[in-house]
């Protein structure tokens, strides 16, 4: 079962296969006649890559989660633009950095004449997003999808909205300090968004939401304004463009990707604006990018020392501190690595 990957030892997992085919049946049957709910969540903060406000799903949830993206993800997937790289099979991370680092081999000629990246972010995106508008999205998707409006259309649109316009604050189960929700912004957080506005971060039907919600936008760049080289991992974007295409590529990220943006509802990080040639590298996706380099960013140096530091305390476990050196290999990272164990006493 998907839905019990990374979960396998959680307390919600546990209760749920106590009784696994009784509990089965019931959430079949609460679907069938209308009758399922999302259950209210935990939230809590999680300060890890940076400080995000995380609502987890209830299990049963999570089951109903994988059933709506295993019905309509394939068919939205076949849509997307390529370059497209979150919550999708046989890309991620890595290959998103690796694909920015061939467009600038590309771009550059391997390097024999000049060429830039630019990269912007979308602000506070998960909490910007309206709820009506990805409902009719997913909307027209389904339309599409199934013409004749039969079983499985009327079971996603039902699901559909019941996920979508659940307000998770509502009951929510808040765990962790008071003082976690204090150093939080108030862009970060669904308490403080305006009705009908924000989804959850980190259920798979989010992740899924969030490509959606963007795909007319990937398009756009890349057919309208005739940005090859572009890409996009949630709501990290970038293009790469040749010396000669970079005044037009300044020119599209101060008035024309901004508008198309205020079209949806969502508006550019003022502050997350970054311009440079591409011999100089880009921070993507914890990767300083080059065009035949990559070295680990701050933020993941920044990780990996307190992972260390925390695992030689006993408070983090062996298998976290070990990601980090997994995550190493993908990257010139060999040195950090090292100045990192000599921190903590350890070789």
């Amino acid at each position: 079962m998907m839905a019990r990957r990374g979960k396998r030892r959680t307390v919600d997992e546990y209760k749920f296969e106590v009784f696994l085919e009784e509990n089965l049946r019931q959430l079949k049957d609460d679907i069938i006649h209308r009758r399922w709910k999302p259950s209210r969540s935990k939230a809590f903060v999680t300060h890890t890559p940076v400080d995000r406000e995380i609502f987890a799903a209830q299990f049963n949830d999570r089951i109903v989660h994988h059933l709506l993206y295993a019905v309509v993800a394939p068919w939205w997937d076949k849509r997307f633009i390529y370059d497209s790289y979150s919550c999708r099979v046989g890309k991620g991370t890595d290959f998103g950095a690796e694909r920015m680092q061939t467009f600038m081999r590309k771009a550059s000629l391997n390097c024999q004449k000049r060429a830039y990246v630019l990269k912007g972010d979308i602000s506070g995106y998960f909490m910007s997003l309206k709820r009506q508008i990805l409902y009719d999205k997913v909307m027209w998707g389904l339309k599409k999808q199934f013409p004749d409006k039969g079983f499985l259309y009327k079971l996603c649109e039902y699901l559909w909205r019941e996920v979508i316009f659940d307000d998770p604050c509502l009951g929510a189960r808040m765990v962790g300090r008071k003082k976690d929700w204090e150093c939080l912004p108030y862009n970060k957080s669904l308490f403080h968004q305006p009705e009908g506005q924000g989804i959850v971060i980190g259920n798979l039907t989010s992740q899924l939401l969030s490509n959606i919600m963007l795909n007319n936008f990937d398009w756009y760049v890349k057919k309208k304004l005739g940005f090859s080289y572009y890409g996009r991992y949630v709501d990290d974007f970038f293009v790469v463009v040749p010396f000669e295409d970079f005044e037009r590529a300044k020119q599209a990220f101060r008035t024309e990707i901004p508008e198309k943006l205020k079209e949806m509802g969502l508006k550019m990080h003022p502050k997350k604006l970054y311009i440079q040639e591409v011999r100089k590298g880009c921070p993507f996706l914890g990767k300083m990018v080059r065009p035949f380099v990559m070295t680990p960013g701050q933020r993941y140096i920044k990780n990996m020392k307190k992972a260390f530091n925390g695992y030689v305390r006993g408070e983090i476990s062996y298998e976290t501190a070990q990601s980090y050196i997994g995550m190493g290999r993908h990257v010139a990272a060999f040195k950090a690595m090292n100045k990192a164990l000599d921190l903590v006493g350890y070789k």
